[in-house]
């Protein structure tokens, strides 16, 4: 054999091995889910018992609970965009998702990537004390796939603005917008609830105060992908990507009406 066909043979074997690997790791992604269903038959969490909890935790901490009708629209699609672009399709899980992840950190050998979607990280933060590492995980993915199915995605995303980390202490997008724009969350601008939408993966890192560098391309990033689903125009992303972060000093604080 050539050295030329010998080449071909070890790329045409080692597709055949990227090819079959790649095939057991969206069955492990079906497995996970088949796994998550017959779980969340037994475990059973109700929408009822949500709310129940969500109004407690927002309750306990002088906040605000998001109705629906109370999420603005830009906000609502900066964090979709950012965090579960499947997020009106999916039903709590996402296999798209499960599977890439699987396959990054099999190829990558960590537990680098998680996949979670919106209803997984509502999940996460209300039944499980913030973390899904290790078996929790297949407890959060039966608990999001039973309320992803019964559950309007409207008040998933309410419950979840209502009650994720934000930084300095606080939980909640109105009590962030509060804080970091002086201003209720109907007020703010798309580069506003493009921030807001950027800093739920980690609000210290995100902070506008303490990295301005990091904020604004994190807020790029967002910007970015609500172009990328069509969200906003190209055009609306630059003007908004060219606003000055707001000083500490012209707003950071509180405002009069958190709602």
């Amino acid at each position: 054999m050539t050295a030329g066909r010998h080449r071909d043979a070890i790329r045409a074997a080692l597709t055949r091995n990227l090819g079959r690997r790649r095939r057991s790791w969206w069955l492990g992604a079906v497995l996970v889910i088949s796994v998550a269903a017959a779980l969340g038959a037994a475990l059973l969490p109700s929408p009822a018992g949500l709310q129940s909890r969500v109004q407690a935790l927002v309750a306990a901490r002088g906040d605000v609970l998001l109705q629906p009708s109370g999420v603005p629209t830009l906000l609502a699609e900066a964090v979709i965009a950012t965090e579960d672009e499947r997020f009106y399709s999916n039903h709590g899980i996402d296999v798209v998702s499960i599977g890439r992840a699987l396959w990054f950190d099999a190829s990558h050998r960590c537990t680098c990537q998680g996949g979670s979607t919106i209803t997984e990280q509502l999940v996460k933060d209300v039944y499980l004390n913030g973390s899904d590492r290790g078996p929790a995980k297949a407890t959060d993915l039966a608990m999001a796939l039973k309320l992803g199915l019964e559950m309007p995605k409207g008040q998933v995303l309410a419950d979840y603005l209502s009650e994720i980390p934000t930084g300095r202490g606080l939980y909640g997008v109105p009590a962030a917008a509060c804080a970091y724009f002086g201003q209720p969350i109907g007020d703010l601008s798309l580069a506003d609830d493009a921030l807001l939408a950027g800093m739920a993966q980690a609000p210290s890192a995100y902070d506008p105060r303490f990295d301005p560098s990091a904020a604004i391309r994190r807020r790029a990033e967002v910007l970015s992908a609500m172009v990328s689903e069509g969200f906003v125009s190209s055009q609306q992303a630059t003007e908004a990507g060219a606003t000055p972060l707001i000083a500490a000093s012209d707003g950071y604080g509180q405002c009069s009406d958190r709602s």
